[in-house]
């Protein structure tokens, strides 16, 4: 995802341009990592003083819902970060530390030898967590 394909989805979703939403997004494109609701709110206050919290968390959940940002829990926080321009089936390594994420080209429910034919399974999530190189150094 880029800034400029989210902003168009946007606009065909019926919403409108603005430059918060372009600055938001604009973030998630320089960072490539997970960020919190209060990540993004520290990040543009400077620009957009009187920005609530609530107005970035409605806006990062609209984004999420229109796949623009993926979203997961981190330490019992949601996080956000641009969806993957991998169309494939995947899953990410994430560091804890700095949010940077790493995609793992390989599923572990291949694996799974459980009889799950009493299970209609409708998706899955798997994330590994830990530390990455930059941040053990």
């Amino acid at each position: 995802m880029d800034v400029l394909t989210a902003m168009d989805l946007l606009k065909k979703n019926g919403f409108k341009y603005t430059d918060k939403r372009r600055d938001l997004l604009q973030l998630f494109s320089d960072e490539k990592r997970y960020l919190s609701a209060k990540e993004v709110q520290d990040s543009l206050k400077e620009n957009y003083p009187g920005l609530s919290f609530d107005t970035i968390y409605r806006n990062l959940s609209t984004f999420s819902e229109l796949d623009i940002l993926e979203e997961t829990e981190l330490e019992g926080e949601k996080k956000f970060r641009f969806t993957c321009p991998t169309k494939e089936h995947h899953h990410h390594l994430i560091c804890l530390k700095c949010g940077k994420t790493k995609e793992i080209n390989a599923c572990p429910m291949e694996n799974i030898t459980t009889d799950l034919s009493d299970f209609q399974v409708t998706g899955h999530k798997f994330e590994i967590y830990g530390v990455c190189q930059v941040c053990v150094s």
